[in-house]
């Protein structure tokens, strides 16, 4: 299961509803949690704004949700 499909299920949100709360497209949520297609940068971050953690930690990066995601 990757992280965006984790945090949704533990925050009890259907994959319209988080798709609501953040203006991205339902089927665009549909193919990340899929792995059809790869999250942009913008809305990753906008993704872990939303569950409040880090960017490294929603891509899989980081065990740690509050670690920056670093290069």
């Amino acid at each position: 299961m990757n992280r965006i499909k984790q945090l949704r299920k533990e925050n009890n949100l259907t994959q319209r509803e988080l798709a609501n709360e953040t203006k991205i497209p339902y089927r665009t949520i549909q193919r990340w949690e899929n792995g059809k297609s790869q999250i942009k940068p913008e809305k990753a971050q906008l993704i872990a704004d939303y569950f409040n953690v880090s960017v490294a930690y929603l891509l899989g990066y980081s065990d740690d949700p509050e670690t920056p995601f670093k290069e």
